[in-house]
């Protein structure tokens, strides 16, 4: 397989492709049948305007997949998380989230975690341990309760279908777009709809990176076969994120399947659990891309798309090790084709595969330029290379000619500022 140059916009928005059976719909989180959400300020963000504390419910139970951070270091929502799964069968009803604290290296986060549970729990009518928390912001700092006790009432009882952008902007950072997607395909004959939030602008870096990701769907399938396909498309979607280096404490994907849509439960890998496999997949895929184009102080969107690996881990491997390499990232930030960085990216990849026989293009809307041909350089213009590279989405197309794997991988541009951002982050 080799990869097509892609079809390109000029904005923060991604680009969008069409695939046969997926039909993209409104509603985020809450496009799936038995979702609502809310969200508002209760005074951990000094900016009224900006949300801080979010809510996500289903009116039935939830089969639940998650996974986390990489990190050593783990928010205490994370351990909270993985304790109330754990005594609840992999089932849970809702989300209580926060923004601009972490609540994590925190002596008292477990309990502050754990007290935000109880208290959308009481509101809602359940049991503590069918309430999943995240949090996301400044580490080290205590997260004050008292607000989030004074508003959690507001926040319940303003669920609504419509509430999906409130719950996003509660969840976001320095982030300068909100990002949802969501999805209706067919099982059985039943209209099943999956659709999905995200935050995370830094701090990311594979695997698992500073996201806060929040899955519905109202398709019926077994909690066992929810996590495996969702830790298949991690891996070659939000694993091949990175925006900066850094791996965060508090990454967190959760997905929820409340079986509303009315199929027969999916129980084995089956054509169902393929056709529900696949929307997980264009969901977390373009909530990746979103991710990587609003990284922190970008202007551009970088993609690396390898073919012709000996297999995929060698493909993906080499793809993240591209897309990782900050003098790469600066080079696309000055519309320089750099290509010698990209090379020296693919050598320092730890995987096994001939030197001399890679291949290397750049891409954009504005056309595609072969600037190393079996692992040298090749005469071309640097004029028309400016030109490819002064769009906002750029591709750089690596072939092994090694194999027929291929994986893809997302980053962005490294800028001014970027620096900027992070200079004065806690302020």
């Amino acid at each position: 397989m080799r990869w097509r140059k892609e079809e390109i916009t000029m904005s923060k928005q991604v680009k969008l492709s069409q695939e046969e059976g997926y039909t993209y719909v409104d509603g985020g989180v809450c496009a799936a049948k038995g979702f609502v959400a809310n969200g508002l300020n209760c005074g951990l963000n000094s900016d009224p305007g900006k949300n801080d504390l979010g809510l996500l419910y289903s009116a039935q139970p939830c089969d639940v997949a998650a996974v986390y951070t990489t990190n050593k270091v783990k928010g205490a929502p994370i351990l909270v998380c993985k304790e109330h799964l754990a005594k609840n069968g992999n089932q849970a009803r809702a989300v209580i989230m926060n923004s601009k604290n972490a609540n994590t290296c925190n002596a008292d986060g477990v309990e502050k975690a754990k007290e935000m549970c109880r208290l959308a729990a009481g509101q809602l009518k359940l049991q503590e341990n069918e309430v999943l928390v995240a949090s996301t912001g400044v580490i080290g700092q205590v997260l004050p309760i008292e607000p989030i006790r004074a508003h959690v009432e507001q926040l319940a009882a303003g669920l609504s279908k419509d509430g999906h952008a409130k719950a996003e902007n509660a969840i976001m950072t320095t982030d300068t777009v909100p990002k949802e997607l969501a999805v209706s395909f067919e099982i059985d004959g039943k209209i099943c709809t999956l659709g999905g939030m995200a935050k995370g602008s830094g701090m990311i870096h594979p695997n698992m990176a500073t996201t806060l990701n929040f899955i519905t769907t109202d398709c019926a399938i077994d909690a066992s076969l929810l996590q495996k396909a969702l830790s298949e498309v991690v891996r070659v979607t939000y694993n091949c994120l990175s925006v900066d280096g850094d791996t965060s404490t508090n990454d967190t994907v959760l997905v929820m399947a409340n079986g509303e849509a009315q199929n027969a439960k999916i129980t084995k890998e089956d054509e169902n659990y393929r056709v529900l496999y696949r929307a997980l997949y264009i969901v977390m895929r373009n909530l990746t891309r979103m991710l990587a184009k609003d990284g922190e102080g970008a202007t551009k969107l970088l993609e690396c798309k390898l073919s012709g690996a000996p297999d995929q881990n060698c493909a993906i491997t080499v793809a993240k090790s591209v897309i990782g390499s900050n003098l790469f990232k600066c080079a696309i930030f000055g519309e320089d084709a750099n290509w010698g960085r990209v090379l020296c990216a693919i050598g320092y990849a730890d995987a096994s595969f001939d030197i001399e026989k890679v291949d290397v293009s750049l891409g954009s809307a504005k056309g595609c330029i072969a600037v190393c041909q079996s692992g040298a350089g090749v005469p071309f213009s640097e004029e028309e290379a400016k030109v490819i590279l002064s769009e906002d989405e750029i591709c750089v197309y690596v072939d092994l000619h090694q194999g027929e794997a291929t994986a893809e991988s997302y980053g962005c541009d490294l800028t001014y500022e970027y620096v900027k951002i992070n200079g004065d982050y806690r302020s």
